[in-house]
Order: structure tokens, then C-alpha cells, then sequence
């Protein structure tokens, strides 16, 4: 860490200021909405924000001249949201240097779904935390599919779930047939990178914290966070936060952090509830038969072996096994 972080000990600590206000046009219940507000609670008001196209660039700033930030926001490209974060903070850099700007710490916070950093912008996105960069904060809110274009299928979509490209049918009965692609582990193994973690929206003070050590760590950063999407997940829109907590302590959704070359688990479901208890909750998955579900379970069991044997090393596991009942190799960084 670049200095002494100051992290949230009670959500009573959390700044009441919203920098992510009125004026936005998201859906009801919107996981990506509420994340927004809580990096940007956490961020504070020397922040400049940067979004890709996708859900949250529609829904907050594609018409009519209104936009919900508080902070200076600009728009990019799909495939730009890398690039465009090192422009901003090369920018920044430059002008304090040349002293056409008083010296002072800018956070630049580039917020990418899907499409925007695991799918499109992913290239953009891997070279970004290779600069060295301090204050620039990659977020990738993870719908788990192209909900702003129809529900279609992402790399991060999880095996077994239905949507436009991958309906579940008489030819395809499973829906989704490739496994979740892990772009948090991706980003960790870049050479150099100063932090790396995963969130969703429970615990409470877990995202806004690790928000914190992101923009203090010394360098360019990156948090990978699931966040629930009624329209894409077929789920009543007071489920949000329930469904995280329970992503969560299922273990399908593994909150981790590594910092400076050493990984950390941050939660531990002890006893861990079964799969079923998440998915039954979401339509996307309604087509799943009680082996299919069993399939899920056991391949999560699996992998928290080795989360837990990265526990215990302080060190990177990769790959995940190929497919569901492949057990796989295993390398370790």
C-alpha cells in the first residue's frame, strides 16, 4: 500500500454523500446501480469516473443530457475502457508535472461490465494494469451476460443458465454449456499487479474496503464484482443483496483478495449452504433437473479445494478443471 488505508469499521462510517445520485434510468433492484454507489461512496469526491458502453452507460447518461454523477464522468467505446483509464491518469500525470495543475491525489475509477472488460475490452482492460499508475481502479460489474442488449451470453455467464443465445430447448437442454470464466485470477496473473480482489454487495463493508486498499495500493488495480441483474437473472427486484449473500455463502461466489503478490481469502462459509439454495431463486436456472443442480455442487466442492489450498500458500492456483466432472491440472504460481 502507497499509505496508511482507512477502512470502514461500521457502515455507520460510510460518507452519507451519494456521488451516484438521481437522474439514472437502471431497472428496479439493479445490482450494478447499487455497487456504483457504494465505489463511489468509498472513493469520495476526488474521483473521476469513466464508462464503457453497456447497462450502466444506457441507463445512466445515453440521452436526454442528464446523468447521475456528482463527479466529473465521461463516456468511452466499448473496447476502450483500458485504454481510456491510462489516458485519464497519463493526463493527470503529465499536466502535475508541467505544473499546469496543483499536485494532488485523483482517483480514476473506469467502471466495465461484460462486454466492456471480460469480453471485448479484455485486452484493453490486461494491459491497463500492467502501467504503473497510482489511483487507477478497474471495476468490472458482472451481470453475467449483455443484459443491456438482450440477456445474450457472456464469457461470465455460469455454466447451466439460460439466455437469448443460450436457451435452454430440446437441442440444448442445459442452456449455457461453458464454464464461468475467472477474469479476476486473470487479472492477479499479471507480473506486478499491486491488488486484485472480488465483491459483491454483502457483506456490506466488504466492496467499499476493498475500494479503499484498490486506490491506495500503489498502482493500477482491479475488482472483479458480481452483481445481481433482475432482468437477465428472472428474480424479483428486492432480491439483490439476498442473492449476493447467498452467492456468497454457497461458495459459488469466493470473495478473495491479492495483494502485493500474496493471495487471502476474506470469507469462509463455514458450514457451506448448498448450491441450491441460490439457484433456485433465479428463473435462469428453472430448467435445471436436481442432477443437473448436483453437478454444480459437486464441482463447487472441488474448487474450494483448491481455494482453500491457495488459502494455505498465499499463492495462485490455475487452471479450473476443462468441464463439469473433469478434475483436471493444476498449476500454481
Amino acid at each position: 500500500m502507497s499509505g496508511e488505508v482507512r477502512l470502514f469499521r461500521s457502515v455507520k462510517e460510510i460518507p452519507p454523500e451519494d456521488y451516484y445520485t438521481a437522474g439514472r434510468r437502471t431497472c428496479a433492484g439493479c445490482g450494478p446501480a447499487l455497487a456504483y454507489r457504494l465505489v463511489l461512496k468509498a472513493a469520495g469526491p476526488n474521483t473521476v469516473v469513466l464508462g464503457p458502453t453497456g447497462c450502466m452507460y444506457v441507463a445512466n447518461a445515453h440521452q436526454f443530457l442528464t446523468s447521475p454523477y456528482a463527479l466529473p464522468w465521461f463516456h468511452t467505446q466499448l473496447g476502450g475502457g483500458g485504454a481510456a483509464g491510462i489516458g485519464t491518469a497519463a493526463a493527470f500525470r503529465a499536466l502535475m508535472t508541467k505544473r499546469k495543475r496543483i499536485p494532488e491525489e485523483i482517483n480514476v475509477v473506469v467502471f466495465g461490465g461484460d462486454g466492456g472488460f471480460a469480453d471485448i475490452g479484455f485486452a484493453g482492460l490486461s494491459m491497463g494494469v500492467s502501467y504503473d499508475y497510482p489511483r487507477l481502479l478497474y471495476v468490472l460489474y458482472d451481470n453475467e451476460s449483455y443484459a443491456n442488449t438482450g440477456i445474450q451470453a457472456s464469457s461470465t455467464t455460469p455454466w447451466g443458465a439460460t439466455t437469448t443465445f443460450t436457451p435452454s430447448g430440446k437441442v440444448k437442454r442445459i442452456g449455457n454449456e461453458r464454464l464461468k470464466k475467472n477474469v479476476a485470477l486473470i487479472m492477479a496473473a499479471h507480473p506486478g499487479v499491486k491488488y486484485v480482489a472480488t465483491a459483491t454487495l454483502w457483506p456490506p463493508l466488504d466492496l467499499p474496503n476493498k475500494v479503499r486498499k484498490a486506490l491506495e495500493s500503489g498502482g493500477p488495480s482491479f475488482i472483479h464484482v458480481l452483481t445481481p441483474c433482475p432482468k437477465g437473472w428472472f428474480t424479483p427486484p428486492d432480491l439483490a443483496v439476498e442473492l449476493s449473500r447467498l452467492a456468497v455463502e454457497t461458495g459459488l461466489w469466493v470473495l478473495w483478495e491479492y495483494e502485493n503478490g500474496k493471495f487471502k481469502l476474506n470469507y469462509k462459509p463455514s458450514p457451506r449452504k448448498h448450491v441450491k439454495q441460490y439457484l433456485q431463486l433465479q428463473g435462469r436456472f428453472a430448467h435445471l433437473t436436481a442432477d443437473d443442480i448436483e453437478v454444480i455442487e459437486e464441482r463447487t466442492k472441488k474448487e474450494w479445494e483448491m481455494w482453500m489450498e491457495m488459502e494455505r500458500t498465499g499463492r495462485l492456483i490455475i487452471p479450473w478443471p476443462s468441464s463439469p466432472g473433469d478434475s483436471g491440472d493444476n498449476m500454481t504460481l
